[in-house]
């Protein structure tokens, strides 16, 4: 009986090692909004050896932009004892108000060191890894590419989720929009409603439309491109998808290379390692997209040094 009990208990314990590892992925937008994103991450776990349904269950929630239910997502995780949380923008602010312990992997964040997620990039010293944007630099470069492509800009109106974005990242629109003698005018928004309602006001009262990108305003990216197309307003983002939609200009990050390399950390602590040692990244692949086709329906004239600069002109 002895004999046998051992067995059992051998056995058991076989079952529990062999139980898939689960990945907690909440995804701050939509499908529509991140689905290439998260297509970049499944394709590179895939390579690293794993598969959903197979060596590992990926959990999928979607937040749309939703701080509310991304708080409740996270506590969902936290009650599943995932293995790791993979997420990105508020996602990581509210995975870290929830767990100090379950392995975080951030896609992509701001600053998290000056947010106070982690102590360092080189050794973070919590439960939180992965990549992080410093954005502040990023608002000076995209207000620069928009001068140059709308030379005669004077007032800029700024879409701010404020909600998300820090005062750091809004003090730094003022500052580089200030050093262009730009006037900014932040608009804040939180809620779908308060962007229909900001881009009501804007129809002669602006030359152009900085949008921070995030997950609100991804969510909400085609109400945005349309009311602004209408008024004939020219548009600036962070992420290429704005453009595809029919946008002006986005400068940033290459998002599909971030959420590949989340893959990568996820793989890591999946197979032992600590988010607390795993140095913190930066993105190194940024992209310049300009629609020519939204340029000329505008009236705008882009030059041939500009278009020469951008990694991508959709025609």
């Amino acid at each position: 009986m002895g004999s046998l009990a051992a067995c059992s208990s051998s056995a058991a314990y076989g079952q529990r090692s062999a139980k898939p590892s689960i990945v907690g992925f909440l995804v701050a937008g939509t499908r529509a909004s991140h689905g290439a994103w998260i297509t970049a991450f499944t394709q590179r776990l895939s390579e690293l050896g794993w598969t959903d349904g197979r060596n590992i269950k990926i959990e999928y929630r979607w937040a749309a932009g939703d701080i509310r239910q991304t708080r409740e997502f996270v506590a969902e995780f936290v009650q599943q004892k995932v293995d790791v949380i993979v997420t990105s923008a508020f996602g990581v602010q509210a995975a870290t108000e929830a767990t100090s312990t379950i392995p975080i992997v951030s896609a992509a964040f701001g600053d998290v060191v000056a947010k106070g997620l982690a102590k360092s990039l080189a050794r973070p010293g919590g439960n939180v890894t992965g990549l992080s944007i410093q954005p502040v630099e990023l608002s000076s470069k995209r207000l620069e590419l928009l001068r140059d492509i709308v030379p005669n800009v004077r007032r800029l109106a700024a879409l701010v989720n404020t909600h998300v974005v820090g005062e750091q990242e809004v003090v730094a629109i003022r500052t580089a929009s200030a050093k262009l003698n730009i006037d900014a005018n932040v608009l804040d928004i939180q809620t779908t409603e308060d962007i229909e309602a900001a881009m009501a006001t804007l129809a002669g009262e602006t030359d152009a439309l900085y949008v921070y990108s995030e997950p609100l305003t991804n969510a909400n990216k085609d109400k945005i491109i349309k009311a602004a197309t209408a008024a004939k307003i020219p548009t600036i983002f962070g992420f290429r998808e704005f453009v595809d939609a029919g946008g002006l200009i986005s400068y940033g990050p290459n998002f599909s290379d971030l959420f590949a390399r989340a893959a990568e950390f996820t793989d890591k602590i999946l197979r032992g390692a600590s988010p607390s040692d795993m140095p913190i990244e930066q993105p190194v692949k940024y992209d310049l997209i300009i629609n020519l086709r939204t340029a000329k329906a505008l009236g705008l004239s882009i030059s041939e040094t500009v278009l020469t600069r951008a990694d991508e002109v959709i025609e």
